[in-house]
């Protein structure tokens, strides 16, 4: 069956824009809300978890973020943290409000920036039934440290006087500056990170997405490096996964690790690989682990 006939365009309004998202209805009375990181659309970033969890009976929700993608909002490839976690608070109304879903059985999945807002979007929605953070971005400033060792000095000056340049323009309402979503080491890039320039590969393997438009606000550096999700860990009432790469040089694993220790109902997978690790040779196994989390915590023989 074709992936259009598994799911239909909804959309809902956050912050005064409108939101779009892909539908697709199960059969278990559960929802998987879902979205992408950093600048990452939702077909790239959550077709192929998607089809899988709603090939398991799951409803999905997998939606665009306000600048980005079909969804509304101006200027566009801008990533403002604050915005992107009240989006997260309309998908999850918007999914209780599906015909066939269980509001009380409602889980949110996100991966790398995404996978880090997990940890606030959790603790602030205790009703939440489950929560799934994959290769999640939980310390920004850990992240920024080491990514600068994989960055030339000379590079590094040109994207911050980059970053910095946009936001004084965002101050007086000009463009945006976009710079590539990844680059090799020298070149002017939101990641430079070796495992970084894989974001093609695992998201957009020959070509299958050509619209998703892979650059970003040069600011969005700037609010990456003094972003930490993961100290909300600790107030997370659901159960959580975090699964984390172990040569993730992008979002870094212990940081994502040792929130999971402090959530009270965490567990922690760990695998080998990048930071794209699960959307590449890893997409099986990734899979499996978190249906079985979804599985236990959403159990299909729910009843009423």
């Amino acid at each position: 069956m074709s992936v259009s006939a598994l799911r239909e365009k909804v959309r809902f309004i956050s912050g005064g824009a409108e939101c779009v998202a892909w539908h697709y209805p199960g059969t278990n009375q559960a929802c998987v809300i879902m979205a992408a990181g950093g600048a990452v659309t939702k077909e790239p970033g959550t077709d192929p978890f998607a089809r899988r969890f709603h090939e398991a009976g799951f409803s999905v929700l997998a939606f665009d973020y306000r600048h980005l993608g079909e969804s509304g909002g101006h200027p566009r490839q801008v990533v403002p943290i604050g915005e992107q976690l009240d989006d997260w608070q309309a998908a999850i109304a918007h999914a209780a409000t599906l015909p066939e879903v269980d509001p009380a059985r409602l889980a949110i999945w996100g991966f790398s920036l995404s996978g880090g807002h997990v940890f606030p979007v959790a603790a602030r929605n205790p009703r939440l039934a489950a929560a799934i953070a994959q290769t999640p971005l939980a310390d920004g400033p850990a992240a920024t440290r080491a990514a600068a060792r994989h960055q030339k000095p000379l590079a590094a000056l040109r994207m911050t006087g980059r970053a910095l340049l946009d936001a004084v323009g965002q101050l007086i309402g000009l463009r945006p500056l976009l710079v590539p979503l990844a680059g090799e080491p020298g070149t002017v890039a939101l990641l430079t990170t070796p495992d970084g320039i894989d974001g093609d590969r695992a998201l957009n393997p020959d070509n299958a997405y050509p619209e998703w438009q892979q650059a970003v606000a040069a600011r969005t550096a700037l609010s990456l490096t003094f972003y930490r999700p993961g100290r909300h860990a600790s107030r997370i009432a659901c159960p959580l996964l975090v699964l984390v790469c172990d040569q993730d040089q992008s979002a870094l694993p212990e940081p994502a690790a040792e929130a999971a220790g402090r959530a009270p109902h965490g567990e922690l997978v760990r695998m080998p690989g990048g930071h794209y690790e699960p959307f590449l040779d890893g997409h099986e196994r990734a899979t499996a682990a978190e249906l079985a989390f979804l599985h236990r915590h959403l159990p299909t023989d729910h009843a009423g």
